[in-house]
């Protein structure tokens, strides 16, 4: 290899840039209009517009990355996590265009990315399961059958994603049918396809995981474990290296569980095997995921070992420089650094950064992709960067993070910081008498009392004006910035919806974030109760309800599909006769 094509934005995209330094080899970012000013773009060696502003269009859009890979000379590919990087057409397409896929063969992402034969790989090695659908299903009244038989909570998973979207949880019978059209919604727009299957759910289970990487010549090391129990939405919000508060004979089981399904399904590349730990302490084996964890830095941190220069190593076709699990030293801490505003739900906050002001000092790490003056756009994740802090033990790196946190200044949108410093001061974190966290930790036990952040304003228009030039006899597309034609912000964006307004009345219905309006669970003139769901709105990858304040009669407003402001008009109560 000699120069990465890097199919992916934000801090990713940024970590990669620097591994492709340090290891010798040119960069090639590419981007989407929104990013166009962003950190990783100003970083690669060199640049590549993708003409559109939304994933499909750009990031998620094989063609326009390989032929960007041809033109800018690329002899490899790295996908980075998310958008394209678990999806075994993309990785074929790269191979058969004559590159270097950085990542598993596309049959193993194809077997592994289908999670029902995952559970078949699994329970082939004898790694522990708990029940589950033999496949995927096709209705909600499948699910209803399956929790008759298996018993309630059920969780209703994307056979074909992972990272927690298309995933949801359903607790009472009568949710069962919009839990599973929701979770297909969000398969769909996050993976492309809409095919879900089911498992009983473990209540209250920690999350852990192995770090896996293997060469192309059968070699398998499990570099060691991470609790990832701290979640959002089935996001992970704080990870850490090595899971703290298990057994010698359950880390073992994990250890184990972990290079038997790798070995056995010809695994290459660096992967993460996951696992539900249950308060009874049962393991069940719950999905690999083949590429680049969000969480990778804590075992870089904790065993010394660079991942992205191993996935180039590896990619290269050298053995690994490991034969068995390293000794950790010490212990880390991620914390994701997202633009959301927990005093609001997690709701995404998608604005333009005034002040990004990091900490350091002893055993702090930053992971960003964005610095001051920076836009996060309402159309991709809200994940901004990642605090990773380490200290010779779990104590000294909870000291650490406090002093860390408290110097993390960020205006202009609102952060998950406010969070990260109440979770990490609560017994149930701190572990003094166990450790208490799991899954479902933030909405069932964390007590703390968080204010709402005020609204960011509107991102400006982020969009690309295109027209043509010749220079020299020869064609050129020209993309010009709307808002430095128009001024800043004065022109309104390709497909928005109207600027965010404060209604004067209880009469209006609003978005309670930027975003996309996916469709509207009520007909136009509906009567409806106070908390009844009216409309699904998309951020940031991430499905919300827009609920009715009050009781009354519903006049819809707003069209489904259109991007709206946080504060927009969704619907109208109508006037009393």
């Amino acid at each position: 290899m000699q120069k990465v094509l890097i199919a992916n934005r934000g801090e990713i995209a940024v970590r990669i840039i620097r591994a492709c330094r340090d290891h010798g080899l040119q960069s090639v970012a590419v981007y989407a209009d929104p990013d166009m000013d962003a950190l990783f773009v100003k970083l690669a060696d060199e640049a590549y517009g993708l003409s559109g502003s939304r994933p499909a269009e750009t990031y998620l859009d094989i063609d326009k990355l390989i032929d960007v890979a041809r033109r800018s000379g690329a002899d490899a590919v790295h996908p980075g996590y998310g958008f394209l990087s678990e999806r075994a057409e993309f990785a074929r397409a790269v191979i058969d265009a004559g590159l270097v896929w950085i990542g598993p063969d596309p049959h193993v992402i194809e077997a592994l990315g289908d999670k029902v034969e995952a559970r078949r790989i699994a329970l082939s090695v004898g790694a522990p399961l708990v029940a589950g659908s033999d496949g995927p299903v096709d209705t909600a009244a499948e699910v209803i059958a399956f929790a008759e038989q298996h018993g309630l909570p059920v969780a209703i998973k994307a056979a074909h994603g992972g990272g927690g979207r298309g995933l949801k949880v359903a607790w009472k019978m009568e949710e069962v049918a919009e839990l599973y059209e929701s979770a297909v919604r969000e398969a769909k727009a996050a993976f492309g396809r809409g095919e879900c299957f089911l498992e009983r759910f473990l209540d209250r289970p920690r999350h852990i995981e192995a770090q896996v990487l293997a060469d192309k010549h059968g070699n398998v090391l499990v570099l060691g474990t991470r609790d990832c129990s701290l979640q959002r939405r089935n996001q992970k919000l704080v990870e850490e290296a090595p899971a703290p508060f298990l057994s010698d004979a359950q880390r073992e089981s994990i250890h184990a569980a972990a290079q038997k399904i790798c070995a056995a399904s010809g695994y290459s590349g660096a992967g993460t095997v996951e696992f539900l730990l249950s308060v009874d302490g049962t393991i069940s084996f719950l999905e690999v995921n083949t590429r680049l964890q969000v969480e990778h830095p804590v075992t870089e941190e904790t065993t010394g070992i660079d991942l992205v220069i191993e996935q180039f190593r590896i990619a290269d076709g050298l053995p690994l420089r490991l034969t068995e699990t390293p000794t950790p030293r010490g212990h880390s801490i991620e914390f994701r650094i997202n633009a959301e505003d927990p005093g609001r739900g997690f709701l995404p906050t998608p604005g333009a950064i005034t002040i990004f002001d990091a900490p350091s000092g002893p055993g702090v790490r930053l992971d960003t992709g964005v610095v001051s003056g920076s836009t996060v756009p309402g159309t991709f994740d809200s994940l901004m960067a990642k605090l990773i802090v380490t200290g010779t033990t779990r104590e000294e790196a909870l000291k650490r993070a406090r002093r860390a946190l408290k110097e993390f200044r960020i205006e202009g949108v609102a952060t998950v910081l406010p969070f990260h410093r109440a979770a990490i001061e609560t017994e149930d974190f701190i572990g003094a008498n166990g450790f208490k966290v799991h899954t479902r930790w933030i909405e069932t036990d964390f007590a703390a009392a968080l204010e709402a952040e005020c609204r960011p304003k509107p991102p400006v228009d982020s969009h690309l004006i295109r027209t043509h030039v010749e220079i020299d006899g020869k064609r050129h597309e020209l993309g010009i910035p709307a808002a430095l034609l128009a001024g800043l912000g004065a022109i309104e964006g390709r497909g928005a919806g109207p600027a965010a307004t404060v209604p004067e009345d209880l009469s209006s219905v609003t978005a309670p974030i930027s975003g996309t309006l996916q469709a509207f669970k009520v007909e136009d003139g509906a009567d409806v109760a106070a908390g009844d769901l009216i409309a699904i709105m998309e951020a940031m990858k991430m499905e919300t309800q827009v609920t009715a304040p009050r009781a009354g009669k519903i006049k819809i407003t707003a069209e489904p599909g259109a991007y709206l402001q946080a504060g927009a008009e969704v619907a109208r109560f109508e006037a009393s006769a």
